[in-house]
């Protein structure tokens, strides 16, 4: 039987919301800004466009949960407490507060404009499921299926998710970074205590972990190159009985397989 929105969070005053389907902006996906910090989520609905588009006392909130087509994470509802030339300022209420970061609506909206009015779309949405805690980012996939971006890394060092540093830091391993924009690769190994896991943080404080030529690409200290180039997966893993020369040896076979030795790549060595 279908559940509607309507059934589980019942609005009467729907002519007072705009609802914001927020979407990728080009350097960042809304689902991992409301995971990593939520103040920088009020921003996403505090930004300001040429067009008065919340020119409602409220906003329902929703993050595209880019894992599902089609599927939204309720982000709250805000007040717009004042209107600027170029932003607004608004505050989060109590309405629906229990859902926030729990609920997942389907809607078949699918047009350009990400603000719209709340009674085009209020009795279209379709709840998916009620988390039992709220969205802290994806479980953990398994070994051989760790494709991450930059934010996703810094979304799970952020939250500490028991799952991802469970698994990651049990293993030694080799990983591979890339940069989606100008194709160049890293390979690079961890057989240190606490594994992947503790390589991957030192990644999401930093944006290049110590690496000359990442370094070179950390420009600014919001590591906003990272954010919207930046991609992690998993080569390989090895229990902590394998010895370091192994895992130093696998690197070697990856970055030459790879070739990410010179100017096709990051690896210097």
């Amino acid at each position: 039987m279908t559940i509607m929105l309507n059934d589980v969070f019942p609005i009467k005053n729907v002519e007072d919301y705009k609802v914001h389907f927020a979407k990728w902006n080009q350097e960042s996906q809304p689902l991992d800004v409301f995971t990593k910090d939520r103040q920088e989520w009020q921003g996403w609905q505090e930004y300001k466009l040429a067009r008065d588009d919340f020119n409602r006392p409220l906003i329902f909130s929703l993050a595209r949960f880019y894992h599902e087509p089609g599927t939204w994470l309720f982000g709250g509802v805000f007040k717009v407490l004042a209107r600027h030339e170029d932003r607004y300022d608004v505050e989060l209420t109590e309405v629906g507060a229990g859902f926030i970061g729990r609920l997942k609506l389907r809607s078949p909206y699918n047009s350009r404009l990400v603000r719209v009015k709340m009674e085009d779309q209020y009795e279209k949405f379709e709840v998916v499921e009620i988390l039992r805690e709220p969205y802290t980012g994806r479980q953990f996939p398994g070994y051989e299926d760790i494709d991450l971006s930059f934010e996703e890394i810094e979304t799970i060092v952020r939250n500490t998710r028991p799952d991802w540093k469970a698994a990651l830091e049990s293993v030694k391993g080799i990983y591979l970074i890339t940069d989606t924009l100008t194709g160049k690769r890293y390979v690079g190994s961890a057989y240190g205590e606490s594994g992947i896991w503790s390589r991957w943080c030192s990644y999401a404080s930093t944006g290049h972990g110590g690496n000359i030529e990442l370094l070179a690409l950390v420009t600014t200290p919001d590591l906003k190159y990272c954010r919207a180039n930046f991609r992690f997966a998993l080569l390989e893993h090895r229990s902590f009985r394998v010895e370091d020369k192994t895992i130093i040896a696998r690197e070697g076979f990856w970055k030459q397989l790879l070739l990410t030795r010179g100017e096709q790549g990051f690896n210097r060595n």
